[in-house]
């Protein structure tokens, strides 16, 4: 059984390869500071990577990039809601009538009266 056992280093633990000639690939800072400036981030990214001009930080406020300007927001269309889409089908005439069939369908199967 002791013939099969590892020997000599701890398992996962440590590597047998050495760091020396290795080079980490170029990086740069990037600065980001609120709009109220309270807060200041500083990102470090690859030469080659895009740099976003907002990020947000760990307290959930955006920040803007330093010596940059902060993107536009597109305009797209609103959300519809559902009730947006409702009315889109019916008016409030239609409406308030199938609120009253319903009401009066709910009421007699309660066994209420039901004033017709």
């Amino acid at each position: 059984m002791s013939d099969r056992s590892l020997r000599g280093m701890r398992l996962g633990s440590q590597s047998m390869e050495s760091e020396a000639g290795v080079e980490p690939a170029p990086r740069q800072r990037v600065e980001y500071r609120t709009e109220d400036g309270t807060e200041s981030v500083i990102v470090t990214f690859a030469i080659e990577a895009e740099i976003p001009p907002v990020w947000t930080t760990k307290t959930g406020k955006e920040a803007i990039l330093v010596d940059g300007q902060k993107p536009e927001e597109e305009k797209g269309k609103p959300v519809r809601t559902h009730w947006d889409m409702l009315l889109e089908r019916r008016n409030f005439d239609e409406l308030e009538e199938i609120l009253q069939e319903r009401l009066k369908k709910l009421r007699e199967k309660r066994g209420e009266k039901t004033d017709a």
